[in-house]
Order: structure tokens, then C-alpha cells, then sequence
């Protein structure tokens, strides 16, 4: 049965009793106003443990890409996957992001039997799962998704950044720094930003 309540921490061993694998699911992306989200999911191995498994926005960018690279030649399985622009600026942001998870789990090559998913909101999905406030920093499947989730990210925004070098998508990958807000007044929106995110729309649809 799917639960919808976020897990306090002293709750988190009763996630072991559902038998079988677990999967990790996190999200990359949410807040920046061009690129897509990016969702993770992960299925680690108990046989291969990863030391150094965090919340990914508290890791610096080397050790990232170093777990990165770890995460995927250890884990008994993992996908990412992406909500487009088109679909944020569609469905919203948040819907979006529900769609980039559920894509992530439907895209392990093992099926879980429950899935953990951070935050507190669950995608709709074909097997058990739970939302956990900050599971990130206490789940180390968690963890492992955010990793994934935000390693990816940053690398599309490299690529973006080679396409529209006005913009800096190396720097502030997308989010609204005062740098990237003066670079959108100075050269307007370009097919990466979202339109349904206020500071994009008002440079297309400047106040009379």
C-alpha cells in the first residue's frame, strides 16, 4: 500500500519490511528557470557499499562526479531520465517533476519492490513507495539518486552553455542569479528557458 505521509527519522527501519529491492528516486532541477528536471533512480548493491553517499548539494563538485562514476559501475542497477521545457512549461513544474521520477523508476532494469522517494510528494507508480522529508541526507539510495540527478544536470548545462555562452549555464546552471537575470534583459529568452517561469515570462511579455 503506497503511503503519502513523509517518515520521520527514528521511522526510516520500518521502510525494510516490505521484502525485496529497494529503490532510491530523487530530483535535479526543479527550482532553475531553463532545462529540464532530471529524476534518478537507484537500486544499490548491499554487496558494494559506496562510502561518502550525502545530499548532493552539500558534496563539492569533484567528489559528485566521483561518486558519479561509482554509483553507476556499483549499483545492481540505476536510470535517469528528464521532464522536458516544453513539458514543464505544459504540465508545471511540479507535475513535471513527477514525470521525470516515474520515468526513472519505470526505466530500472529491476523492478523494486518498494520505492523511496525524497521530499514529500510521491509520483504515481506501479509498486509500493514512500516520500521522506530530507531523505537525501538519511537514505543512502537517496543519496545515490541525487548524485546521479545532479551530475547530469550540470552536464546538460555545460552543453547548453556551448550553445548560449551569453547566458553562463556553466556557472549558474540555470538558476536565477543576478547574473543570469541581467543576462535574459540583455539578450532576451532563448528555446532552453522556461516560459512559465515568471522572470522568463516578464522578458517576453514585458508590463506596458
Amino acid at each position: 500500500m503506497r503511503s503519502r505521509k513523509s517518515s520521520k527519522p527514528e521511522q526510516l527501519p520500518l521502510t525494510w519490511e516490505v521484502q525485496g529491492l529497494m529503490a532510491g528516486v530523487d530530483e535535479a532541477g526543479r527550482g532553475p528557470l531553463a532545462g529540464p528536471v532530471v529524476a534518478a533512480a537507484v537500486i544499490l548493491d548491499d554487496a558494494q557499499p559506496i562510502q561518502g553517499l550525502a545530499d548532493s548539494k552539500q558534496l563539492t563538485e569533484r567528489t559528485r562526479e566521483r561518486l558519479f562514476e561509482e554509483i553507476r559501475a556499483k549499483a545492481l542497477c540505476y536510470a535517469i531520465a528528464e521532464a522536458s521545457v516544453e513539458e514543464i512549461d505544459r504540465l508545471n513544474i511540479l507535475q513535471a517533476t513527477m514525470l521525470a521520477m516515474r520515468r526513472a523508476v519505470e526505466g530500472l532494469r529491476l523492478k523494486p519492490a518498494k520505492v523511496l522517494v525524497d521530499g514529500n510528494r510521491l509520483p504515481v507508480l506501479k509498486v509500493a513507495a514512500e516520500a521522506i522529508v530530507q531523505g537525501d541526507a538519511k537514505v543512502p539510495a537517496i543519496s545515490a539518486a541525487s548524485i546521479l540527478a545532479k551530475v547530469h544536470r550540470d552536464r546538460l548545462c555545460l552543453q547548453l552553455h556551448e550553445l548560449h555562452p551569453q547566458y553562463g549555464f556553466d556557472e549558474h546552471k540555470g538558476y536565477s542569479t543576478p547574473d543570469h537575470l541581467a543576462a535574459l534583459q540583455a539578450h532576451g529568452a532563448c528555446l532552453a528557458h522556461r516560459r512559465s517561469f515568471a522572470p522568463v515570462r516578464a522578458v517576453l511579455d514585458p508590463p506596458a
